[in-house]
């Protein structure tokens, strides 16, 4: 990987990643901020409301935080991490993750090209560093939509995700 390929794919994927922070943290702030709410969970094998707004907020910052650390090792401890940093509320949990993020992302564009093109080993996977940035845009992604699915029958208002929602935009 070029200095130039390594710096242009983090300078991308930071950017992008920025702007779904934002979307993320709209559809946490959906979430009923209402603890009789948080058990909702659409089948027996699914995480409720709470669990998954909290693995959604808490992993991507865990993950994304493996990327300048270079090493995924405490992956590995990711429980404890999630306890450690647990919030009471939806709203705690909405400044955290906005706080955190930026905080990690912060990170990630001061490091330099050599390494983001560092080898780090994650599970089968020994990717150049940069590269899991597409990981932690993956996850958001993937649970984020998950989540969504769970607001309406939460009582709440799904918020525009990658276009309008029925419930922001009458025409949609």
């Amino acid at each position: 990987m070029t200095n130039e390929v390594a710096i242009a794919m983090r300078d991308f994927f930071v950017g992008s990643i920025q702007h779904d922070v934002k979307t993320t943290m709209n559809v946490l702030r959906a979430v009923p901020d209402d603890p009789t709410k948080w058990a909702y969970r659409p089948d027996p094998k699914a995480r409720n409301a709470w669990d998954l707004a909290w693995h959604l907020a808490g992993v991507d910052v865990h993950f994304c935080e493996g990327v300048p650390n270079l090493s995924f090792a405490d992956m590995a401890n990711e429980g404890s991490f999630l306890k450690q940093h647990e919030p009471k509320s939806i709203a705690a949990m909405v400044s955290w993750y906005e706080k955190e993020m930026a905080r990690v992302l912060g990170r990630v564009s001061a490091m330099s090209a050599a390494q983001l093109a560092t080898p780090v080993q994650f599970f089968m996977y020994n990717q150049p560093a940069v590269e899991y940035l597409a990981f932690v845009k993956s996850h958001s992604i993937h649970h984020r939509g998950e989540l969504a699915t769970y607001l309406r029958p939460m009582g709440s208002k799904c918020p525009s995700i990658y276009g309008p929602s029925a419930d922001e935009n009458p025409f949609a």
